[in-house]
């Protein structure tokens, strides 16, 4: 599977919360390094996709592959699909890895990979079921985005709401019901990126602002892979520090310089 896949990882340098976060340094090497280490211990190929003449040195500087890609995009997966056109080698699958991901589990990229055991499947994506004493403060969340699921593990709706609504339940929810947090890592087949690429926003997409129902809307099929692992994502200064005080509290840093995790 591994030789099939290429692993694409967009990086911008401009963010509101965290400018520059792709060279934030994670104990002596800067984020987006870890990002490219962690993908390259599973995928043969992982190429960095920016438009940030700063982050396309860094990479380089590493040894790293990387593509410069225009200013326009509005989401990671367009700058995906460009990148795939430019730099794609005819590979069947393209795993979009976010880059501010470094400590992404080698058990959550093969499980979502494995998703396409199943041919009818053309997205993958991750989902945890969140713990029965979940309190609803946090699942009425709308920062957390829930997904409800066909027996077969197809995506069947993605909501900043709590779905499904209980019908007579108005508290301790997750106690009464098994819900899904969406993880946002995604994997599609190669031959459907064309097709995304020309779809307009949708008017759920619109409603809710969460691109995946785009997909949704025009029929694609998405299947989704249970983790029992939560991802630490790094969206804020703040959160850097939290996951550097997590690697040396753990003892993560190995004498080679890798986190291991």
């Amino acid at each position: 599977m591994a030789s099939k896949v290429l692993t694409i990882i967009p990086a911008r340098y401009d963010s509101s919360r965290f400018p520059g976060k792709p060279l934030a340094d994670i104990l002596g090497r800067p984020m987006i390094q870890r990002v490219v280490e962690r993908a390259l211990e599973i995928v043969d190929r992982a190429v960095v996709a920016t438009d940030s003449p700063l982050i396309y040195e860094a990479v380089q500087s590493f040894g790293g592959e990387v593509v410069m890609t225009g200013t326009h995009h509005r989401s990671g997966t367009e700058r995906c699909i460009e990148a795939f056109e430019l730099i794609g080698q005819g590979e069947e699958l393209v795993l979009n890895l976010q880059g501010d991901e470094p400590f992404i589990q080698r058990e959550q990229i093969a499980s979502l990979l494995a998703a396409f055991e199943d041919e009818a499947i053309d997205i993958a994506t991750l989902a945890e079921a969140l713990p029965s004493d979940t309190p609803d403060a946090v699942l009425h969340n709308p920062n957390m985005v829930k997904l409800v699921r066909s027996t077969s593990g197809e995506a069947l709706y993605f909501s900043r709401s709590v779905i499904p609504h209980l019908r007579g339940v108005e508290s301790e929810l997750c106690r009464h019901h098994r819900y899904y947090r969406h993880i946002g890592l995604y994997a599609f087949r190669s031959r459907v990126l064309p097709q995304l690429k020309n779809l307009s926003a949708s008017p759920l997409e619109v409603a809710e602002s969460l691109e995946q129902l785009r997909w949704l809307e025009a029929g694609m099929h998405i299947g989704t892979r249970e983790t029992t692992t939560a991802t630490i994502g790094i969206d804020t200064p703040e959160d850097l520090e939290r996951a550097i005080d997590y690697i040396r509290r753990e003892g993560l840093y190995s004498d080679e310089g890798k986190v291991q995790v």
